[in-house]
């Protein structure tokens, strides 16, 4: 009764913010049309798998199953569903899934509505994905229904005194497949052991990120086959280290692919360079050769941009967290990042493997960039370590498929 009281407040929260902001108001709008979607779309003659994502991280971790799944059994249809407008919004029209939608609050009657008209023969919900409703209907209708790439900490609620209503939860699912030994020992000691360690898909989803990666003339040529420095993600903490290192070291150039794309926070960029820069909208292949600096003014470039870079900057770790730093590694380049790392185990790891390296100031950047810069054999054992970690950590997805069975799709 507590659950399903703390949703319906959520709901009525969200429809009171909706005129006043935009990711409230695109959520309702999505939640109002996400039955008409259903029953346009949904073809009575195929089975349906279902994979539901928070956001856009969660879809990234999940793309490689989804994909791996859909060239293996074409015969099966994919829904997706997301919780959040940033994932939806920029995956809605997802070609690897036949039905992108909203999923529709957590309330009985909505699990019950979505269920008859989805029917889905197998459920996948990613990482931190637990609805108590949905996951207790699935099981309640025998719809296998698996946990992906979910990782648990001591200081979750399943794990306190007061947690059993989600421990019971947890219990509804078929199998979960966890990241590491530590989230298997935490849920062995509640009693949920139909898991198995699989690792992270996200690795297998950077390895293939990079086999696609574009080729991208304006950034080869402004590299101009000089040691380059990509900052990706980087925020104003970030980039006043960086950037006041730069401005001192001529023989490096320097690429930023800043988290916030503004015209004020370009401008602030910019105003700390004392080096020609070029804005990537506005470059040729003239005035691009020119520049030491590439400031990235637009989005989706960044996971193709690093393989471009010897060293790469991954921001966020002055603030609430670092960002993706899989994508950087993956092309076997030492990362650098600031303090606030522990949360991401991967972060972690790459600096005990020794291919990457924490900061807490501009002392502490200077030192280690004076020394990958100027140390070539250093910085070459940094980064194999670095890719190494990567393509060591791989295959998640691959587990997961030899533990699970598909239906029949008929």
């Amino acid at each position: 009764m507590l659950y399903n009281l703390a949703i319906a407040i959520y709901d009525i929260i969200v429809h009171l913010a909706a005129p006043f902001s935009r990711k409230p108001r695109k959520m309702m709008k999505g939640h109002r049309v996400a039955y008409k979607l259903l029953r346009q779309q949904l073809d009575c003659k195929v089975r349906y798998i279902w994979f539901h994502a928070a956001s856009l991280g969660e879809f990234e971790q999940g793309r490689p199953l989804i994909e791996k799944i859909r060239a293996l059994h074409p015969e099966y249809g994919i829904l997706l569903t997301f919780f959040s407008p940033s994932g939806y919004e920029v995956r809605k029209n997802y070609r690897g899934a036949d039905i992108v939608c909203y999923l529709p609050f957590d309330k009985p009657r909505n699990v019950r509505k979505f269920l008859d008209l989805v029917n889905p023969c197998m459920a996948f919900f990613i990482k931190y994905e637990f609805w108590k409703n949905y996951l207790d209907e699935l099981h309640r209708r025998h719809i296998p229904v698996y946990s992906v790439s979910s990782i648990f900490r001591r200081g979750q609620i399943f794990f306190k005194w007061y947690g059993g209503t989600y421990r019971n939860v947890l219990r509804d699912f078929d199998h979960l497949f966890v990241q590491n030994e530590r989230s298997k020992r935490y849920l062995a000691k509640i009693g949920v052991t139909h898991v198995t360690v699989v690792g992270d898909t996200r690795f297998d989803r950077v390895l293939q990120i990079r086999q696609e990666a574009k080729e991208l003339p304006l950034v080869e040529a402004f590299k101009n086959n000089m040691l380059t420095f990509v900052a990706g993600s980087s925020w104003q903490p970030d980039e006043d280290l960086f950037i006041e290192y730069f401005n001192r070291h001529p023989e490096v150039k320097l690429i930023i692919a800043p988290h916030v794309i503004d015209e004020s926070h370009l401008v602030e960029i910019i105003g700390k360079l004392k080096r020609p820069y070029v804005r990537y909208s506005r470059a040729d292949d003239n005035n691009v050769r020119k520049a030491d600096c590439l400031i990235i003014d637009c989005f989706g470039l960044l996971s193709s941009i690093y393989r471009y870079g010897e060293i790469a900057y991954i921001g966020g770790g002055f603030g609430a967290g670092i960002h993706n730093t899989l994508e950087a590694a993956v092309y076997g380049i030492p990362v650098l990042f600031g303090p606030k790392y522990q949360n991401f185990q991967e972060a972690v790891q790459l600096i005990e493997a020794k291919g990457a390296f924490t900061i807490k100031n501009g002392n502490e950047l200077n030192a280690i960039l004076d020394r990958l810069l100027t140390d070539e054999p250093f910085r070459k054992e940094s980064g194999e370590a670095s890719g190494s970690y990567v393509t060591g950590n791989s295959g998640a997805t691959d587990k997961i498929l030899e533990t699970i069975r598909l239906p029949h799709s008929s």
